[in-house]
Order: structure tokens, then sequence, then C-alpha cells
């Protein structure tokens, strides 16, 4: 299944304002895997608010702890009001809140699209009620948002494809058949990173190196799914799978729980993506090839100063910055693309240097053995 590739067309960079430190007041953070739907506020100085609403907290660990974590001091460092919610991947709750922002006059709106349909109608009303919108990672294809903030989702994949590459050299593997367990198919982004990995490995297809093998999407990136999916591939291989290209680290955790079951952990290279604590986990272990590790901080606080910057009024200067062009409607939306980076067990550290992940989450329990050897 090959896939549109999105176009970017890169002529500079959007304009950055620096954030001022106020203080703030506003609730908790909205908590990790399998908190609930209630939000955030952040007070400030209004009138108005600034709304984001996040898809879940089951496809990656970033949208329950990370992402609410750093957008919040973002915008309390900068004295502007905000409320974020979180979906939980429920497009009706999706659509709710957003009624409810733009019903109380949010000034800004930024989200993290559940799928494009429903995704455009949020975006549609935002318009209608002359509200500027942020597509916040995911690119609501056909939906005409303002401006998109998000990593380099193509070079996601490339790093992916160029990482299995690696790791399947250092095993020795001889005309390996690769399996490709990608992610959500309603999720662009999933996408983009089949068209990078696709072009790094389709040339070894191509010159018969290795062998194509299954190929499926997981639909919500359910873990659950992946797990009986990569099962399936298993048995319809006899077990002959020699990699996994896995779009991120819940799949991959999902892959090496079949493998295990079989006892080929460790010996079937595995690709991640997120740099998960379980995804490094993995990495240390031996049991995955590599994660691709995205600063989610520099995300959040280059969308944040977007946000705040339309908030207060001010120039927004992206007449000489990135754009990416819909692949649906053919339009171009003024965006911001960071760059990923390739972790593999020699660097997990850097990760946890960066205060992305916990040491002491890494390597609790049986993983303590593994960061020592790692020089963690």
């Amino acid at each position: 299944m090959r896939t549109k590739m999105v176009a970017l067309s890169v002529v500079g960079l959007l304009a950055a304002a620096s954030l001022v430190a106020c203080t703030t007041g506003g609730g908790s953070s909205g908590g990790g895997k399998g908190s609930s739907g209630g939000g955030i506020k952040v007070t400030g100085n209004g009138p108005g608010m600034i709304g984001v609403i996040l898809p879940d907290t089951k496809s990656s660990q970033r949208w329950g702890t990370d992402d609410p974590k750093f957008l919040k001091a973002a915008f309390a460092a900068a004295n502007v009001p905000a409320e974020i919610k979180n979906a939980q991947g429920d497009k009706a709750q999706f659509a709710a809140f957003a009624d409810s922002m733009i019903a109380s006059g949010v000034k800004v709106l930024m989200i993290v699209n559940l799928d494009s349909a429903s995704g455009k109608a949020v975006i549609d009303k935002a318009k209608a009620a002359g509200i500027p919108t942020i597509d916040y990672d995911r690119l609501t294809l056909n939906g005409g948002a303002n401006y998109y903030v998000s990593f380099d989702n193509n070079e996601v994949g490339r790093l992916q494809g160029r990482g299995l590459k690696a790791c399947l050299a250092a095993k020795g593997a001889k005309d390996p058949l690769v399996a490709d367990l990608n992610g959500s198919p309603t999720d662009n982004n999933a996408s983009q990173f089949k068209d990078g990995y696709e072009e790094i490995l389709q040339p070894m297809y191509d010159d018969a190196l290795y062998r194509k093998g299954p190929d499926q999407s997981v639909d919500d990136w359910n873990d659950a799914e992946a797990r009986i999916i990569f099962d399936q591939m298993m048995t319809q291989y006899s077990n002959k799978i020699d990699g996994v290209v896995a779009a991120n680290d819940g799949l991959a955790n999902a892959a090496i729980g079949v493998l295990k079951k079989y006892r080929l952990n460790g010996k079937i290279p595995v690709t991640g993506q997120d740099a998960t604590v379980q995804g490094l986990q993995n990495i240390l272990a031996g049991d995955q090839c590599m994660t691709v590790y995205k600063p989610i901080k520099d995300e959040v606080e280059e969308a944040a100063t977007l946000a705040i910057q339309l908030f207060k009024g001010q120039k927004v200067d992206v007449g000489s910055g990135q754009q990416i062009k819909d692949p649906e409607s053919g339009a171009y939306v003024p965006a911001k693309l960071l760059t990923p980076r390739l972790i593999t067990k020699v660097n997990v550290i850097d990760v946890i240097r960066d205060g992305f992940a916990d040491r002491k989450d890494v390597c609790a329990g049986e993983y303590a053995n593994y960061c020592t050897a790692a020089g963690i």
C-alpha cells in the first residue's frame, strides 16, 4: 500500500516570539494513561482564551503527560489564559469540546484531530466564528487550518527505514522478509511515516536484497489489535519474518510481545517511534532496534508561541515560512516542521539528558542492569 507523499516547500522559518514569565493559576495536569477528558485551565490576563483539544491517552503517552504539561507551562509563562482538553478517542466528545470553546469565545483554537473528517468539521465551525486555527502535530486533510506545527513526518519514516537497514545488517540478515505494522489509516501522520520508510526500503525490494512481507495498518493505533495482527502475520509466514517496521513504540511493543511468545525477541529487529519509557526499555533490553525521538517540548513551544502571537493580535510573519501541501485539497498551509532524531542503545542517554524521559523510570527494576551496561 503506497500512499501519496505530502509535498514540502521549505523557504525559511516561522518567526518566533519569546515568552515572558508571569504567575498563573489553573488546575492540575491532564494525567497519564487512562486519565479522564477533564481539562486544564490556565488563568491569565483575558478576555477570551486559547483552546486546545488533544486526541486521546492511548495512542501515545505524550497526549496524557508531556504535551499538557509543556503547553500549560508555555501559556502560564506568557500569562495567557488557556483551556486544554483531551477527547479520549471520542469524536463526539471532541466535537463537544470544540463547540463549547467556540461558544465561550476562544480567540485561537489548536487541535490534534482524531481523523480528518471530524477535524475539518471543527475547523469549519471555528472559521465561521472568525477564530484562527492551528493543526498541531497532525494535518487535517482538506481541513483548511490557518497553520500547521509538527515534526517532519516523512523524515521520521526515513529514520525508521534507515534504522531497520542498519539493524538487519548488524544481524547479518540475508534476503530478509520485512513486515510493516503501520499506524492508523485515518491519521495522515501514519501515511507520511509509511512514505518515509518505503522511500528507504523500496530500493532494497526492487534490487531483490529484501523481500516485501505482510503490510497492514492498525486502526486507531490500537496496541491490542496490533498484537493480534502481528501474531497472524507470524502464523501466515511460519514465523519466518526477519524484520518489522512498527510505526511507533506501542505497536513495536505489541510485536515484541508476540516475538517473546515464539522466543524470537532480540533476534528480529523491530523499529519504533516516540522514545517512550517502554520503547527505551525495549531498546536497552535488545528487543527493539531503534526509536525516533521527537523533542515534544520544542514542538509545544513553537505551537504555543504561534498561538500566543495570534491571541495577542501580533503579526505572524509566515511569508518566508515553511509550507506543507494538503494532498487532498492541494492548498498550501503555512507550517513549522521540526527535525526528529534516531535513537538506538548507544544514545538512549540523550533522551534522559534532555529530560524527556526520567532515568528512574527507564532504569526501574529489571532494567537497572541494562542501564548500567549502557552507561546510563
